[in-house]
């Protein structure tokens, strides 16, 4: 059986062409352009490369992109003031405080200090709890790249049995309440689940989302199945340093009917999902209709 390898870069710049789209008519006809503002504190070397390749995107499809990078010692008043500032700034539509933040500040009241309409990252609880109860939220980006896939690939998923596999409030969690909104039959499985493969073996569609190498074997996986790997973790294999995700893709391969591959696959997906949210915050606070496609 030949698997369908779901590429992730190319959907990506897919998405990001309908954003730019977008802007661009957003701005001839109504005089405005989206604007993101990404907040650094401090030096992490793999934050900044995340901070220079948002920054680049979003000037990329034509938005206003916001930097503020803070010294890691930058106290907790100073971090909210600023965001206060944000919040009040008509040409910002979205927030992104880039994680994780030094040890000294407190990263939940930071996150939950963001406007709700305008937390594209999607982790404010406000934010949560409208998702959970199905009503209109800010959808965090990595989650939304994988519903966004799924749909290109199955077009509809309802009655799909699908298994997350991790719990976490930024992918595990949100994941699965996109999925049931798309009528999917959810289990949330994790490391602890007992008989994981045997609870793996009945899903049409299995994203792996526990943060460990190639934790999901191939014969877990039912033939024919979808699988969505949104791990990335740094191995060392040979003497090399390797990028592997959370399933055992070499092995996966031969049993699945599509997968997305690591590098390439969920990756792309987030960045370009945040542009997405930013302009879909952008067209809220306007009052205008929301664009179609790149949303949950």
């Amino acid at each position: 059986m030949s698997v369908t390898l779901i590429d992730g870069k190319a959907f990506a710049a897919k998405v990001r062409g309908q954003v730019a789209e977008h802007v661009s008519a957003l701005k001839e006809s109504h005089g405005v352009t989206p604007g993101l503002a990404v907040v650094l504190v401090g030096e992490d070397p793999a934050s900044q490369v995340y901070v220079r390749s948002k920054g680049k995107q979003t000037v990329e499809v034509g938005m206003n992109s916001f930097e503020h990078k803070l010294d890691v010692d930058t106290s907790e008043a100073d971090l909210l003031a600023l965001i206060d500032r944000l919040n009040n700034d008509p040409d910002v539509h979205g927030i992104l405080v880039q994680l994780p933040l030094p040890e000294h500040l407190n990263e939940d009241l930071v996150i939950n200090s963001i406007a709700p309409e305008k937390d594209v990252d999607g982790f404010h609880i406000s934010n949560v709890g409208l998702l959970g109860t199905g009503q209109t939220s800010m959808v965090p980006c990595t989650p939304l790249g994988c519903l966004m896939m799924l749909r290109e690939h199955h077009g509809s998923l309802s009655g799909l049995n699908a298994v997350v596999v991790g719990r976490s409030n930024i992918v595990g969690k949100p994941m699965a309440q996109l999925l049931l909104g798309d009528s999917c039959t959810v289990t949330i499985a994790h490391s602890r689940t007992k008989d994981l493969p045997e609870v793996l073996r009945r899903a049409d569609i299995v994203v792996a989302a526990v943060g460990r190498p190639e934790f999901v074997q191939g014969d877990w996986i039912k033939p024919g199945a979808t699988v969505i790997d949104v791990g990335i973790n740094r191995i060392e294999r040979d003497g090399k340093n390797k990028l592997v995700g959370d399933v055992d893709f070499a092995s996966a391969q031969t049993v699945a009917g599509a997968i997305t591959p690591v590098p390439g696959g969920v990756g792309p997906m987030t960045i370009a999902c945040l542009l997405a949210n930013t302009l879909t915050a952008c067209c809220r606070s306007r009052g205008l209709p929301e664009p179609q496609g790149l949303t949950a």
